[in-house]
């Protein structure tokens, strides 16, 4: 498929005032690094399917990096055409071995998401995931009572996830039902690429029940603009680690958050509270990671949540209730 590019303005405050973060020719020093880096940890003969979110992404890298000036977003500027990057999503080839793969490492991490939104609404109820993929949270948060139905752009996802016996609608947030309405709606793979977020919080609010919570996880633009200063300085090494291991260097994501701006879109889509835990990326070691590189990536994550805190942290969950009627 021929990707078409647009001038982008910011998709959270729309301001159209920017300051390039990364031009073209930054972005590809930032892959060849992160080639490099993996590379280096994997062993010989690495299947390439095993490569894909790790040194291969679903999108083509960005051709410019803005930041803007208003909210401090991250964005991509120019930007492929929504209907592009929506098909693109939609026709992704998945290889069976792999999604089970991501199904077994994924449902175990998400135990915490499940735990999380459980004490914050008080009770396990009824959810929508939004971008549910494989359905490992929905299989997390079964285990804690929850009954989660998914949705989700691509037909193979969708069947996986269906044969694993989880109600999953296929396509966007809009083929999800209205009623009854939800306890929460959880948005946690896929938020940073959307092509309409603020289209999507408000649909999002409209299938939450009074005082139901919305629940979002993205990397974040303000940790990633802060890493890469330091990719040419004395902490060099160590930049370079907490960005890959994160999944952060050459910024495979269409927009990159701030807590600061993604609080400002929940509340302006009439949501409240909203509270900001920090996080780092769930592990991506596998038995294709060689044994040193298995004990680097946990350290690393430690460090960084041990020194990056809350809105510092590399990823970002924001977690936000709609206000209760009367």
């Amino acid at each position: 498929m021929n990707t078409a590019y647009e001038l982008a303005t910011c998709p959270v405050c729309d301001s159209p005032d920017d300051d390039e973060v990364a031009s073209r020719e930054a972005i590809s020093r930032e892959l060849e690094e992160l080639w490099e880096f993996h590379i280096r940890r994997l062993r010989p003969g690495t299947p390439p399917r095993f490569l894909m979110d790790r040194v291969v992404f679903s999108q083509d890298p960005p051709i410019r990096l803005s930041r803007c000036r208003e909210c401090g977003s991250i964005y991509r500027n120019p930007r492929e055409r929504s209907r592009d990057l929506v098909d693109l999503y939609a026709g992704e080839a998945l290889d069976q071995g792999v999604l089970k793969g991501l199904f077994e490492a994924q449902k175990r991490s998400y135990g915490r998401q499940a735990r999380r939104l459980t004490r914050l609404v008080g009770h396990a109820g009824r959810a929508l995931e939004i971008g549910s993929y494989v359905g490992a949270f929905q299989a997390a948060a079964k285990a804690k009572g929850w009954v989660v139905d998914g949705v989700d752009v691509n037909p193979a996802a969708v069947a996986f996830a269906r044969e694993a016996g989880f109600r999953v609608f296929e396509g966007e947030i809009t083929d999800a039902p209205m009623e009854p309405p939800y306890d929460a709606v959880v948005i946690w793979n896929c938020f940073d690429q959307l092509p309409n977020p603020r289209e999507v919080v408000r649909a999002a609010r409209d299938r939450l029940r009074s005082g139901g919570h919305i629940a979002i996880r993205v990397p974040s633009g303000e940790f990633y603009v802060r890493y890469r200063r330091r990719l040419e300085g004395p902490g060099r090494s160590f930049a370079r680690a907490a960005l890959a291991h994160n999944n952060l260097l050459g910024f495979p994501y269409r927009t990159g958050y701030t807590a600061a701006s993604l609080a400002r879109l929940l509340q302006e889509a009439g949501f409240e509270s909203v509270r900001v835990v920090g996080d780092n990326l769930v592990p991506i070691a596998d038995r294709w990671t060689l044994p040193w590189a298995r004990l680097e990536e946990p350290v690393v994550k430690q460090i960084l949540a041990t020194i990056e805190r809350r809105e510092r942290a590399p990823w970002l969950e924001v977690y936000a209730r709609a206000p209760s009627a009367g």
